[in-house]
C-alpha cells in the first residue's frame, strides 16, 4: 500500500525536524519526507490519480507513533478485564503503535511456551505488542527464569511489575545476568514490608477515608536500592511509574553516578494529587498512589528537564464490579491508553511547560531507545517503520469511558475536558484508527 500524508507539521525527535512536510509511505516503511522549507513537495495529484490514499494533515501534528513501555493486557488468564485485541484497539485509539505488556498474567510469563503463545496471538493485534518476561519463576522472587532463553524467544525486557524482588541476592543475580545479556530490567519499586496493607497516599487521602496509607519511602528505598545495584552490575534499569519527589532526586543521582538508569512517569501522577480524591471513588486508586502537590511539581520538573525521559500509562483495566468496591477492597489501577496523549498535551504542552517535540520525544523516541528499537521505531525517517500518529492540537473533547475501546472503564477523568486529540493512527503503513478503529479487511 502507498499512502501520502500532506501539509502536516512533522515532528521527528530523531532528526529534530519540526516543520511543514509531506510523508510518503510505501508498504510498511517511510519512503520519503518532503520538507517544504527545502523546496520539496510531494505530487498530490499524481498520488490520487494512481489511487493512493492521500491524508490531509494541514494544521495537525504528524509524529512517530507513541510507544508505551508499560501496559497490562491481562492476557492470558484475566481476559474479563482486557485481552490482546481489545487492549491493542485501545492503544490504536490513543495513538500508541507499540506497547510493552507486563508479565503478571495467569499463568505468569516465565517460560518460553507461555511467551510464544502470547506473541503468536499478538500477530493479530491492531498495534505492535511486545511482551516482557518475569524475572523469577512464578513471580515468587526466589528462582530466576531462564533469561537467555526468554530473550531469544522474543521477550523485550524483564519485570516483576506489581511488586519488587525483595531478596536482594536474587535480584543482584538478575541484574548481573541482565548486564551480561544486554537486557533491560523494568522495576516496580515497592518495599512490601513497608507498604503493608496501604491503600492511598499517607496523608490527606488516607486520613479522610480511614484507610492505611502508603508513604513515599515505600517507593524511595527500593528505588535507591535498585539504582545502586544497577550501577554496581552495569545493568540497564528502567524505573516504572515514578510518583515521588524522592525518586526524581534519586534519578538525578543515578545520572551523576553514570548508571544506566531511565524512568517513566504516568499522566495520572503528573496531573492529579491525593487532594483530588473528593469522594470514595476507587477509580482514584492506583499503585503507586496519587501523591501530593509537591510530588507532582517535582515530577513535572523532572519531565521538563529530562531527568525523567519517558511517559507511559501503566494501563491497568479492571471490571466495573471490582472498581465499584470501597478503596480497601478494590484492585489498584486505572486505564490510560486512550487518554495519555491528550492528558500530556493538556497538562504540559498547552500551558507551555514543554513543546510538542518534547512530548514526541518522551512518548515515542525515548521509549524506543530504552528498549533498543530506535533504529526503526520512534522516528520519522526514510526506512523507518511507518508507525505514525496524526494529532489535532486544537480539538477539545470530553472523556467518556463508555466510548473507550478498552474493556476497562476505570478512569478518574470521566467528564473532564481535554485539549488535543488523536485523529489517525497508522501501524506498519496501514490505517488502524481514523476517528474509529479500522477493522481488518
Amino acid at each position: 500500500m502507498i499512502m501520502l500524508i500532506v501539509d502536516g507539521h512533522v515532528v521527528d525527535p530523531a532528526t529534530g525536524l519540526h516543520e511543514i512536510a509531506d510523508v510518503l509511505i510505501e508498504q510498511d516503511c517511510i519512503k520519503k519526507i518532503y520538507v517544504r522549507s527545502r523546496g520539496e513537495q510531494a505530487d498530490y495529484n499524481e498520488a490520487q490519480e494512481n489511487g493512493h490514499l492521500v491524508i490531509d494533515a494541514k494544521g495537525k501534528y504528524v509524529m512517530p507513533g507513541f510507544i508505551d513501555l508499560h501496559v497490562h493486557f491481562r492476557d492470558p488468564g484475566l481476559t474479563y478485564k482486557e485481552d490482546i485485541i481489545t487492549g491493542s484497539r485501545a492503544a490504536a485509539a490513543g495513538g500508541v503503535t507499540t506497547v510493552c505488556a507486563m508479565p503478571n498474567t495467569k499463568p505468569v510469563v516465565d517460560n518460553v511456551e507461555v511467551l510464544q503463545d502470547i506473541l503468536q496471538r499478538a500477530e493479530h493485534a491492531y498495534v505492535h505488542v511486545k511482551q516482557l518476561s518475569s524475572i523469577t519463576k512464578g513471580m515468587e522472587g526466589k528462582e530466576l527464569v531462564d533469561m537467555e532463553a526468554m530473550l531469544k524467544a522474543g521477550a523485550v525486557a524483564f519485570s516483576e511489575d506489581g511488586k519488587s524482588v525483595m531478596d536482594i541476592r536474587v535480584y543482584r543475580e538478575a541484574m548481573k545476568k541482565a548486564a551480561e545479556l544486554g537486557a533491560v530490567i523494568m522495576a516496580h519499586c515497592e518495599d512490601k514490608d513497608l507498604v503493608g496493607k496501604g491503600v492511598l497516599n499517607e496523608g490527606v487521602a488516607s486520613e479522610k477515608f480511614g484507610v492505611p496509607g502508603i508513604p513515599n519511602s515505600v517507593e524511595d528505598v527500593i528505588t535507591a536500592r535498585d539504582i545502586f545495584l544497577a550501577h554496581e552490575t552495569g545493568a540497564k534499569l528502567h524505573i516504572c511509574h515514578c510518583s515521588t519527589i524522592g525518586t526524581v532526586e534519586l534519578m538525578r543521582m543515578a545520572k551523576r553516578l553514570g548508571a544506566h538508569v531511565t524512568a517513566e512517569v504516568c499522566p495520572h501522577h503528573f496531573t492529579l494529587t491525593d487532594a483530588d480524591i473528593k469522594e470514595a471513588n476507587s477509580n482514584y486508586k492506583m499503585n503507586p498512589p496519587l501523591r501530593t502537590e509537591k510530588d507532582v511539581k517535582a515530577l513535572v520538573e523532572g519531565l521538563v528537564d529530562g531527568t525523567m525521559p519517558a511517559i507511559s500509562t501503566d494501563h491497568a483495566p479492571h471490571s466495573a464490579e471490582e472498581k465499584a468496591q470501597f478503596f480497601d477492597k478494590a484492585p489498584f489501577g486505572i486505564v490510560g491508553l486512550e487518554t495519555s496523549a491528550a492528558l500530556t498535551y493538556t497538562a504540559l504542552v498547552a500551558p507551555g511547560l514543554m513543546d510538542i517535540m518534547d512530548m514526541a520525544t518522551k512518548m515515542s523516541y525515548n521509549p524506543a531507545k530504552i528498549i533498543g528499537i530506535d533504529d526503526k521505531y520512534g522516528r520519522l525517517t526514510p526506512g523507518a517503520k511507518a508507525d505514525i500518529v496524526i494529532f489535532d492540537p486544537e480539538e477539545t473533547w470530553v472523556v467518556d469511558p463508555i466510548k473507550f475501546e478498552s474493556k476497562g472503564h476505570n478512569t478518574p477523568y470521566t467528564g473532564q475536558t481535554l485539549v488535543g486529540k488523536v485523529l489517525t493512527t497508522i501501524v506498519d503503513g496501514e490505517l488502524r484508527y481514523n476517528g474509529a478503529i479500522i477493522e481488518d479487511q
